[in-house]
């Protein structure tokens, strides 16, 4: 499903225009990235919760030259699924 086939679902699911859903939907993410870059994490009971998690600096090797090289530390987005999800998902 790409971003235009959920605006639909979303517009037909809540009674709304494709243009009001385009715009909740839009405004979903924002809060969601706005709350990550801040360093909070997002907790949706029964779908999920997004967070941030640091991966460390570490070395690693050029497949192609085989050389080492260092690979700098970064901020990473996570999911994790909720319980009520992960159930749906594995009926």
């Amino acid at each position: 499903m790409n971003k235009t086939e959920l605006i639909e679902k979303i517009a037909a699911g809540a009674g709304l225009t494709k243009v009001d859903a385009k715009k909740a939907l839009d405004a979903t993410v924002d809060a969601i990235k706005g709350a990550l870059v801040a360093g909070d994490k997002v907790q949706l009971v029964g779908f999920g919760t997004f967070a941030i998690s640091e991966k460390p600096a570490r070395e690693g090797i050029n497949p192609a030259t085989k050389q080492k090289i260092k690979i700098a530390a970064k901020k990473v987005a996570k999911f994790k699924a909720g319980a009520e999800l992960a159930e749906a998902v594995n009926k």
